[in-house]
């Protein structure tokens, strides 16, 4: 007889994007495992990727719980669009963009100050109430939450007080307090202090505390005093059952993913514009792509530049069953960890997917960071510090001359051990 786990989660499909396919694979995987997995998600919730292919993960084992939630960032959306003239993407533009008009300053200062944890607060109490009856009536035992939003982990904090036998599992994506995201918030001292406050309470509350990185779980220990329980991210075999390399006519770099204001890519494209100033052939085939949201500033760097425009594209977000295809007609990937706060603890979803491809992966940021070990231990690539301009430059010319040569793929061994399938039997040994 299957045992029962709620899963609370404010991601899930068809919102789109890296966030979403932590727990979706986790959900995926845990009915081969003996457990019947119930997801309890927002019936209308604010994102800004959507991507209706991921729903064809979802198996037919789990319940879907879709519970409505009030978000002021619809309110946000209206009077933005009605005074700044302006609608924004999505629930994180606030914070992005250095020159922003005083409607969106006053915003992010509301968002960041009295919106804490996050405008998904609200959200906590009549989830509580709903879900204090849901889990008696089903017989569930055992919950997860998973943040960000880290209101989430206030609803499991609520629903233990209430039963103190409940088992659960408090997984944090990103760091609370410590989130170099709530600089971009202008979060003052005040506000600071409630969130450690209420990550402390999470902390010392949830029975087991998950996090994704080796740097995240000893930050966290330093926080709670407690063991902190690393579950990484990984690839999903089935998405590359078909995966097949393509010989391309340029030499395509790509990189996958967001490049918001923190993310900066600028020292390794300076890099690039220099080899193709320098190498005629090297400016003849190589090919930029970046794949997914751009922040505005980092598109007029590259606007500013002939050289750059010129091997330079920008690919709209595209569904994750498409990005697979992407990967393949790729002659290098690249990984930019530069400008993130605490960068050397950062390994986010598409690296184990870069690794689950086969193909080299140049990465700019801590050479000796989280990211760093695990493409030396697997052999994919390496993380070089961005001030390395030369070396960038070598390293990139020893991967074109291998292209050049028809040797793509290395050595990488992408280890079962970082398959989504793996690592979801970890967590079914934890529940």
């Amino acid at each position: 007889m299957s045992k029962k786990v709620l899963i609370i989660s404010y991601y899930w499909p068809p919102s789109g994007g890296s966030g979403v396919q932590r727990w979706l694979k986790f959900v995926k995987y845990l009915p081969g495992l003996g457990w019947e997995p119930y997801v309890f998600t927002p019936e209308n919730p604010s994102f800004a990727l959507r991507d209706e292919s991921l729903l064809q993960d979802v198996p037919a084992e789990a319940e879907i719980i879709r519970f409505p939630i009030w978000e002021p960032y619809d309110m946000f959306f209206k009077l933005s669009n009605a005074v700044g003239g302006k609608k924004p993407e999505g629930s994180n533009t606030i914070a992005y963009g250095k020159e922003k008009t005083f409607f969106q300053k006053v915003s992010t200062w509301i968002r960041g100050n009295l919106l804490i944890p996050d405008p998904r607060v609200f959200w906590v109490k009549p989830s509580v109430r709903f879900l204090n009856e849901f889990l008696r009536e089903n017989n569930i035992k055992t919950i997860i939450t998973t943040g960000p939003p880290h209101s989430i982990h206030l609803i499991g904090y609520n629903l233990k007080k209430k039963n103190p036998g409940l088992r659960w599992l408090a997984d944090f994506r990103d760091p609370w307090s410590e989130w170099g995201f709530l600089d971009s918030l202008m979060v003052g001292g005040m506000a600071r202090r409630i969130h450690r406050r209420l990550e402390a309470k999470v902390l010392r509350s949830a029975d087991i505390v998950i996090t994704i990185t080796p740097f995240y779980v000893r930050r966290f220990e330093a926080l709670s005093g407690r063991k902190v329980v690393w579950l990484s991210n990984g690839y999903d075999d089935d998405d590359f059952r078909k995966f097949e390399i393509q010989q391309t006519q340029k030499f395509v770099i790509r990189h996958v993913g967001i490049v918001n204001e923190k993310c900066d890519p600028k020292p390794f494209m300076k890099a690039i514009e220099e080899l193709s100033i320098e190498n005629q052939e090297f400016g003849r085939l190589v090919h930029v792509d970046f794949v997914g949201e751009v922040h505005p500033q980092f598109r007029g760097f590259v606007e500013t530049s002939a050289a750059m425009s010129r091997f330079t594209t920008f690919t709209s977000s595209v569904p994750h069953r498409e990005l697979i295809t992407l990967y393949g007609k790729s002659s290098l990937l690249l990984l930019v960890l530069t400008g993130y706060k605490d960068a050397e603890g950062y390994m986010p979803g598409k690296l184990f997917e870069y690794l689950a491809t086969g193909l080299p992966v140049i990465g700019t940021g801590p050479e000796n960071g989280d990211a760093s070990g695990i493409l030396s231990e697997t052999k994919a690539g390496e993380m070089l510090d961005a001030g390395k301009i030369g070396l960038i430059k070598r390293k990139v010319m020893v991967r074109f001359n291998e292209w050049k040569e028809g040797s793509t793929i290395v050595s990488s061994k992408a280890e079962k051990k970082y398959s989504r399938s793996e690592i979801t039997k970890k967590l079914a040994d934890l529940l």
